[in-house]
């Protein structure tokens, strides 16, 4: 399958730490070994994966102004800003993208605050509680999407 497709793969807050915290919650994955496996599968459908991780909100908005032009689409673990930021949210329409939220642990199994995304809303989707293979999932369906328009 070759398309030629860029994807952003945008993580939030503490998504550095994987691996490391909370491993009952998140797993024992780290952030590398998603971007390594996630490359492999660009790899397999010819497509390019750009990999960015902040602990903080403006520059995860930065970066998506940054390249608004040089992607096909956004998948976004906005982490603990899925459920505060509106300024990632403005930042995700501004930009006319289409995005995929992927959460490592199914936050509707977690703490009442955290049931509530700002982004589920703008998204094609939203993947929860699969851990690592969330993101090659998205992945996935993020190429089916973009290689269907």
């Amino acid at each position: 399958m070759s398309n030629g497709k860029k994807i952003l793969v945008l993580n939030g807050p503490n998504l550095n730490m994987l691996g490391f915290r909370e491993q009952t919650i998140y797993g024992s994955t780290t952030l590398d070994e998603i971007e390594k496996k996630l490359l492999v599968k660009a790899n397999e459908t010819q497509s390019q994966v750009i990999f960015m991780q902040s602990n903080h909100e403006g520059e995860l908005v930065d970066i998506i102004q940054q390249h608004r032009q040089d992607v096909d689409g956004i998948i976004i673990n906005a982490a603990a800003y899925t459920h505060t930021s509106i300024a990632i949210r403005d930042a995700l329409i501004a930009v006319k993208k289409p995005v995929i939220e992927v959460h490592l642990s199914n936050i509707y199994q977690r703490e009442t605050f955290r049931h509530h995304s700002m982004i589920a809303e703008i998204a094609l989707g939203q993947i929860c509680g699969l851990g690592w293979i969330g993101y090659i999932l998205a992945f996935e369906a993020m190429i089916c999407y973009l290689s269907a328009e």
